[in-house]
């Protein structure tokens, strides 16, 4: 049964395409923060391995809550590899290990790109769509990746 909650079904159209796209890139970069967690070496070692951990269990619970806010818009959530891959715009880098402060610099980046995309999509969601429930979680979203990227740039500075 289709939701009937004051939305267009082209809307929720748009609106679930622009989170499945959101869900691949949370993928990639959990799946980026895990394989980074995983392969860290160095001085820091212990601390940036603790910090990846946290961060790719952060991303665990955002990928549920996206997947979730699909679902409540009538939609079902892709959930392969090969799905994930075609819809995301952030980019693995396979057989590369980087070095601990290129893995926080590409982190960095990853969120700051999540950041700038978000931003767009809280505008199209809310003035666009009229859907001022996934602009509110998305602006939610929004600030928990400016917090990540904050910590991140601190190691950097």
């Amino acid at each position: 049964m289709k939701p009937n909650i004051g939305i267009s079904e082209k809307s929720l159209g748009n609106i679930t395409d622009l989170l499945s796209t959101l869900l691949a890139d949370e993928m990639t970069l959990y799946i980026k923060t895990r394989k980074f967690h995983w392969n860290v070496s160095g001085e820091s070692f212990m601390e940036l391995h603790k910090l990846f951990e946290a961060q790719y269990k952060q991303l665990e619970v955002y990928i549920d809550e996206i997947a979730e806010r699909i679902g409540k818009l009538g939609v079902k959530t892709i959930g392969t590899m090969k799905e994930f891959s075609a819809a995301a715009t952030l980019k693995e880098s396979p057989g590369k290990y980087p070095s601990q402060k290129n893995m926080l610099d590409e982190l960095l980046e990853d969120h700051e790109t999540v950041i700038k995309q978000l931003r767009k999509q809280i505008t199209a969601c809310d003035e666009k769509h009229g859907d001022a429930g996934t602009a509110d979680f998305l602006t939610g979203l929004m600030e928990d990746h400016e917090t990540i990227a904050w910590i991140l740039r601190r190691y950097l500075n």
